[in-house]
């Protein structure tokens, strides 16, 4: 089904999911503990047009190379950093998303996301345990998502197409 809404839309909505965490106003869907060792993701806000995401990242967890089928996408990172992977049709291309940086993803995306290695505090030091916090949206609603290889020939295969309506391959 068609979205409304556009990436500049969903970078709003991202944005003003990850001021209501640092407000506070999520605090009662917050674990009192993040998972160390599993990606988590709540639900922050849900209806027909969107999904609003909070999606917590560990290290040496990936999503995966995938789409996001036929929804619109956008984060904003609000803790940590993350290193995403993007197809750029013959390659994949490699960027560094910190604290408070913004990416929204056509349709047709195809991309992988990981914690980035480099992660650190409020003083610059590397800070392994501090959690690595993102705000996606999704519009319309995430359904499904498709999962791809790069081939020895430099193009992509899709290998598996998995309805969801969780983000990034998390878990709740």
């Amino acid at each position: 089904m068609p979205t409304r809404l556009r990436p500049a839309d969903l970078l709003r909505l991202t944005d003003e999911g990850a001021n209501g965490v640092l407000d506070g106003r999520f605090d009662h869907l917050l674990p009192d503990t993040f998972p160390a060792l599993d990606r988590w993701a709540t639900r922050l806000h849900a209806d027909d047009d969107v999904d609003v995401w909070l999606i917590s990242w560990v290290p040496d967890r990936n999503t995966e190379l995938h789409d996001h089928a036929g929804s619109f996408g956008a984060l904003t990172v609000l803790s940590g950093a993350l290193t995403e992977f993007r197809w750029a049709g013959d390659t994949l291309v490699e960027r560094q998303l910190d604290a408070g940086d913004q990416a929204s993803f056509p349709l047709g995306w195809v991309h992988d996301v990981v914690r980035a290695s480099d992660t650190s505090d409020s003083t610059g030091e590397i800070s392994p345990d501090a959690p690595t916090l993102s705000v996606h949206a999704y519009s319309p609603p995430l359904t499904a998502m498709s999962y791809y290889e790069v081939t020895e020939h430099q193009t992509l295969r899709r290998t598996r197409t998995e309805l969801t309506d969780l983000p990034e391959g998390g878990s709740k």
